[in-house]
Parts: C-alpha cells; structure tokens; sequence
C-alpha cells in the first residue's frame, strides 16, 4: 500500500520563508568574495557526500573534520556580512521603528524632508559644474549615530555657502561626508563603511561608501564624482547616475517622501 505525504499549510510557509532567506543572503553576497567563498562550501560539502557513498574512509573522515568546525568558520569567514545582514534586517523591514518608544511621546509634528531640497539641488549642480568631489548623507528612519561620531559635529542649517566651505578642496573636512538629519547638517568630515560588492571602475571611494551605508541603512545618499561631474543619488545599494537638476531633484522628492508620516487626525495645526 502506497503511503502519500501530507503538506500541511505550515510546510508550505515554511519552505517560502525559507526561500526568502536565501534570497536575502544572495542579495547581500552577490558581487562580493563571500559568495565565492559559498560556491566553495558547497563544493566541498558535495565532494563529502559523494566519498561518503564510495566508502573512502580516509577522505571521510578529513572532509568530515574540516565541516565539523564548518558554523564557527563561517561565523569568522563571514563577520562582515552576517553583520551586514542583521543591519539589512533592522533597518529596512522597520523593526527599529516598530521597538522605539518615540510614538509615545510623539507630539504630532513631522519634520518637512522636502524643505532643503531645492537648496541641495542648486548646491550639486554647482559642484558639478566646479568639478567639486562631494558626498552628502541623508538621514532617513536610520539616526547614523556611528557615523555622525566620526566626523565633526556641525548642526547647522543647509546653506549652499557652508557646503562650499566643507567641501572646498584645501578645507580639512573634503574627503569626508556630510550627514545631514532633521534638515540641519548634522556633521562633516564623517566615515562611511565601503561596499563589498564589484563596482564599475569609473566608480571611485565617493561611490563606493555611498553604496556601502545604503546598503547597511536606510538613508539616501548625494555624489558628486571629482574628476567627472557626475551627479548620483544612491539608496538601498542602488545607484542612478547622470542625473541633471530636474531628475536629481525628482529622485530625492520620491526618496525622501517615503519617510513622511501622516499628521494624525485631530492633531492641532501648525503655528503659523
């Protein structure tokens, strides 16, 4: 007598979170030496399998000793991404936002991430004319605490002639970024981690450290390429690039809007 299996509901969700866990990992180590270094796992383990099936004691048993330590391996071979991965998850899925306590002690007001656009337009359209290189980070749900901690605390408005100032070539803070958060510049001179993953070589650092905190946050990030004028805007590892005045400010405004929350109902009206 035949025996069928029997697929409860759970199985089948089971094998889709599953799935989308790896997609996840993929996603992360795509492009970088880790995914390598996977292919390389795999292999190994497969050629385990198959000395296993032949009987071939010695090879069992060598392959054996070296999987037996293959988690902790991983756990060091794989730091930077298993890091990268847990940041993935904190920040893009709201889980932060979800633990945080502001929503008790909201007081109905949302700051207006529209207002200095405009003034960051005109500013990117002017280091790309000067060939000025720039890199300007724009805080979203993500606070970038570490990295505002790297860099010089500024906490000024957004003003065209101060970013001239910071990002002037003989200025001490120019190779660093600036932070903006809360619509006040929050620090200069600031640190970002690099990307992993294989970029385009025309990309310079610039480039790869604004892939590299988009990747690990939420925020939207502004190039200037140095050598090129090249305008860029970077958020979720992705970039688009050549951007003029009218695309540039369209691709922060679609951004930046994401962020906004509804004033809820019965709230009192702004002062005017």
């Amino acid at each position: 007598m035949l025996c069928f299996l029997t697929i409860r509901f759970f199985d089948i969700l089971d094998i889709l979170l599953v799935a989308f866990l790896l997609f996840l990992i993929y996603r992360l180590i795509k492009g970088t030496v880790a995914f390598n270094i996977v292919v390389g796992f795999f292999l190994v383990y497969l050629v385990w399998i198959i000395v296993k099936a032949l009987e071939m004691e010695l090879l069992t048993s060598i392959i054996g000793e070296f999987i037996g330590v293959g988690v902790l391996a991983l756990i060091i071979v794989f730091h930077p991404e298993i890091r990268r991965f847990l940041l993935y998850i904190g920040s893009h899925y709201q889980i932060t936002r979800l633990l945080s306590l502001d929503k008790l002690f909201h007081s109905g007001k949302e700051v207006n991430n529209a207002g200095f656009i405009p003034e960051l337009v005109d500013t990117a359209l002017y280091f790309s004319k000067t060939l000025t290189g720039a890199i300007i980070v724009i805080a979203r749900r993500s606070e970038l605490i570490e990295q505002i901690n790297t860099g010089d605390i500024i906490d000024a408005k957004i003003s065209q002639p101060l970013l001239k100032t910071i990002f002037f070539k003989n200025s001490a803070l120019h190779d660093g970024a600036v932070i903006i958060k809360d619509n006040r510049i929050a620090a200069a001179g600031c640190i970002l981690p690099l990307t992993h993953k294989e970029v385009e070589k025309s990309m310079g650092l610039r480039h790869r450290a604004a892939i590299g905190i988009s990747e690990n946050t939420d925020a939207v990030v502004l190039v200037v390429s140095e050598e090129t004028g090249t305008i860029s805007i970077v958020q979720g590892g992705n970039i688009e690039r050549n951007l003029d005045g009218k695309s540039l400010s369209e691709s922060l405004i679609t951004h930046l809007k994401e962020t906004e929350v509804q004033e809820p109902k019965g709230s009192m009206e702004k002062e005017g």
